[in-house]
């Protein structure tokens, strides 16, 4: 876990020493979509020069190990709709290349994907929530539109009644918006 942590802060040092002072946002909002791991609407607005706030609405498919009445079940698969915001500091690295790295949550719905056997009650409604870290690169072109590609790792936690897991969310995105 201090490797982890040792890694996030030098990241965070790097990013701030490689971005231009005086740069400004490469535009103030864009709407797009997001595919890989997370397929998803996505919102991004600029708060200042470097601040951002990115709002993505989605599924995703996640496997799980959890526990069900002392039980170990490892490899449980869920269909997620969630809501994740991102809170990130954006700067300018080379022309229309940006590097970003910030911090996020995520709050959703899950289904199960498969039958868990005779277990589970199917009409029974699963909540996630989670926290993750954000790292990417978004290139803005000249025309009306940005790239960006990011790596989201994370926790993550699924929840019922009488079930709870605990697993390593994570997401690998790239997300074409149109900016105005």
């Amino acid at each position: 876990m201090k490797k982890y942590r040792i890694l996030i802060v030098f990241m965070a040092f790097f990013a701030g020493v490689i971005c231009t002072v005086n740069a400004q946002a490469p535009y103030k909002n864009g709407i797009g979509v997001s595919v890989g791991n997370m397929q998803a609407l996505t919102f991004k607005t600029f708060g200042g020069n470097h601040f951002a706030f990115q709002l993505d609405l989605g599924t995703k498919f996640i496997t799980t190990n959890g526990h069900f009445k002392n039980l170990d079940l490892t490899g449980v698969s869920f269909w997620t709709l969630e809501l994740n915001p991102n809170f990130m500091y954006e700067c300018q690295l080379a022309g229309g290349l940006y590097g970003l790295v910030g911090l996020g949550a995520s709050i959703g719905y899950d289904w199960n994907f498969m039958p868990l056997f005779h277990l589970w009650n199917r009409s029974s409604d699963y909540g996630k929530c989670g926290a993750n870290g954000i790292f990417g690169l978004e290139y803005k072109f000249n025309a009306s539109v940005a790239m960006q590609f990011d790596f989201r790792p994370g926790y993550g936690c699924v929840f019922a009644k009488n079930y709870d897991a605990h697993y390593f969310d994570w997401s690998v995105n790239l997300g074409v918006r149109y900016t105005f």
